[in-house]
């Protein structure tokens, strides 16, 4: 299926009305599908597998910003870190110390996200909230890695009620921090929202959303 010309152009008109920002989950999808979106503006893709991305990124020559959203395993941190734009899923501090060990043999800083696990569900990543607090006090201290927010990912559910309780709740931690840790101050980013449930994520205060599937249509599986 091609990519939904009409339907990205209606979702990025929304979310500039919100000020939300969009990365285009293109995850299985086929380079062509990408360089579409690029044809047509849009520069911020994300993808969840590090051999998938690794791939893509050596046959795409335009300007990119690579956001890599998956679960990462320590081992393949230093084949993304040459090129990645945002790294949303840190989920623990041996991960965010991998990444700064193998930016810092480059000499670059990269942008990290730490992904919080606000789902009921417990097969979703992510840290609790002392996890969070130790990875804070540890991490200001790594100078090539860049804490600029938080990433979640609510339960995977038709009740709406749950699924806005635990965006409120992400947000209510995200001012928190930035509020009350000096560590904190400068976060910006707070990504939460898919293609299921981005509306709901936007009215409980969302600035980036990652969706795939109403642009770019199912998703082809398998990929390894």
């Amino acid at each position: 299926m091609p990519v939904n010309d009409i339907r990205y152009q209606e979702i990025v008109k929304g979310l500039q009305e919100e000020k939300t920002a969009l990365v285009a989950v293109s995850k299985t999808k086929p380079v062509e599908d990408i360089e579409a979106l690029l044809a047509l503006g849009q520069l911020d893709f994300g993808e969840n597998y590090v051999q998938e991305l690794v791939d893509k990124q050596s046959k795409i020559t335009k300007e990119i910003r690579w956001h890599f959203i998956g679960h990462l395993q320590t081992n393949k941190v230093k084949m993304i870190v040459p090129f990645v734009y945002l790294i949303q899923s840190v989920d623990s501090l041996k991960l965010l110390t991998e990444i700064n060990k193998q930016a810092e043999k480059i000499g670059r800083c990269v942008d990290c996200l730490l992904q919080i696990h606000i789902a009921k569900e417990e097969t979703k990543y992510g840290l609790d909230e002392a996890e969070l607090y130790e990875i804070l006090a540890t991490g200001s201290s790594l100078k090539n890695v860049h804490i600029k927010g938080l990433m979640g990912m609510a339960t995977l559910t038709g009740d709406e009620s749950i699924i806005r309780s635990e965006y409120r709740y992400l947000k209510q931690l995200f001012d928190t921090l930035k509020a009350e840790r000096s560590e904190c101050a400068h976060f910006s980013v707070l990504s939460m929202g898919m293609s299921s449930d981005y509306t709901i994520a936007i009215s409980e205060g969302s600035n980036m959303v990652r969706i795939g599937s109403l642009i770019f249509g199912e998703r082809n599986y398998p990929v390894k």
